[in-house]
C-alpha cells in the first residue's frame, strides 16, 4: 500500500529520521513506539504529506484527495460550530448533516454540537478532529498520539470507535503512541524508533512480550513499573 525507500529528514544539518525501507500493508494497524525525539512524529508527518523528506522516495497506491485522514498531535477546531467543523469533511452528500451528527455522537460530543469548536478544551478538540476524519470512508488513517489529551474514559471511547471504524472500512492505520498498552490493544504490528532509526519491528505480541533489542526491553520495562 505504502512503501518508503531511503527516507531521511534533516533539520539544520541534524538527521532526525533515517529509514532504509518500510512497508505498510493494506488493512493492517501499525503502532509507532519510542521515546520523545525518536522520530515518530516526523515519520507521521512525512506519511501525511505535511513534511517532505530530505532524501528518499514514497510509493503509494492511494487514490483520491480524501483517501487519507490525518490527526496531528495538536489538532484544531475552526471558529464555527462543532457540527460545521465535521460537515466540512463531507462533500456532495445530501445526508452530510446526519452523517456528521452520527460521527459527533460516536465520540461523545453530541452535547456540544452547536458550540464554537475554537473554544473547546484540548480533549474536546481532539474528539472533534477525530470525528471529522472518520465521517467518511478512508483508505488510510494517520494518527499522531490520538488520545494524548483524553482522560481514561475518553481513551476507551476513541479506541473503541477506531476499531469499529477499521472493521467497517477495512482501512490501514498508522499511529504514534507512547503507550505499549495502547499498542497492544490497537495494533497488529509495532515499529520501534530510536534516534530516527527503526530498531525493532514485528507482530505486536511478539515484540512487546519478547523484544530482541536491548533498548526496546529497557523502554518496555520502564512502562511495566
Amino acid at each position: 500500500m505504502i512503501e518508503l525507500y531511503g527516507i531521511k529528514k534533516e533539520y539544520s544539518g541534524r538527521c532526525v529520521l533515517d529509514i532504509e525501507s518500510l512497508k505498510f500493508t493494506k488493512s493492517k494497524r501499525y503502532a509507532l513506539l519510542g521515546a520523545n525525539g525518536s522520530g515518530k512524529s516526523t515519520l507521521i508527518k512525512i506519511l501525511a504529506g505535511t513534511v517532505k523528506p530530505s532524501e528518499g522516495s514514497i510509493h503509494s497506491g492511494l487514490t483520491g484527495k480524501k483517501a487519507i485522514g490525518y490527526l496531528p498531535q495538536k489538532p484544531y477546531g475552526f471558529s464555527f460550530s462543532v457540527l460545521r467543523n465535521v460537515m466540512m469533511a463531507i462533500d456532495d452528500n445530501p445526508d452530510r448533516k446526519l452523517i456528521a451528527e452520527a460521527a459527533i455522537k460516536s465520540v461523545g460530543m453530541e452535547a456540544l454540537i452547536k458550540s464554537d469548536a475554537s473554544k473547546l478544551s484540548g480533549g474536546e478538540t481532539q474528539r472533534i478532529a477525530f470525528a471529522r476524519i472518520i465521517s467518511i470512508s478512508r483508505e488510510l488513517l494517520i494518527l499522531d498520539e490520538p488520545t494524548s489529551a483524553a482522560d481514561l474514559r475518553g481513551i476507551d471511547l476513541l479506541e473503541a470507535v477506531l476499531l469499529d471504524y477499521c472493521g467497517k472500512h477495512n482501512c490501514t492505520v498508522v499511529f504514534a503512541t507512547h503507550s505499549p498498552a495502547q499498542a497492544m490493544r490497537l495494533a497488529d504490528e509495532v515499529i520501534f524508533l530510536q534516534n530516527g532509526k527503526i530498531i525493532e519491528q514485528g507482530e505486536v505480541k511478539q515484540v512487546l512480550n519478547n523484544p530482541e533489542n536491548e533498548e526496546v526491553r529497557v523502554f518496555l520495562n520502564h512502562w511495566r513499573l
